[in-house]
């Protein structure tokens, strides 16, 4: 008997650059306006990028100008600054 497997899908994490399964990573999108906000359905509309559940990968995504890039953006200081407060809610232990 053969097995049918699902297919899962994978996203690169805009940080490390591992691939990992979707469900495993946080998806930032960049909303009208040019904020940053965190998609935790994963549906929102707007250009997304993903990082890793992991403390390391958030700071260096937001510190680095990688974000902006992928996201297509010039990210505030205050969005910056907000986005890493509020990481620890995104963040897997």
């Amino acid at each position: 008997m053969k097995s049918i497997s699902r297919h899962i899908p994978q996203r690169t994490c805009v940080a490390c650059r591992q691939v990992k399964p979707k469900r495993e990573m946080t998806r930032l999108v960049r909303v009208s306006g040019g904020a940053i906000e965190v998609d935790t359905s994963g549906r929102k509309p707007g250009r997304g990028a993903y990082l890793c559940r992991n403390i390391e990968c958030w700071r260096a995504g937001l510190m680095s100008s990688r974000l902006d890039y992928t996201l297509r953006t010039t990210i505030t200081s205050e969005n910056r600054e907000w986005l890493m407060n509020h990481s620890k809610e995104f963040v897997g232990e």
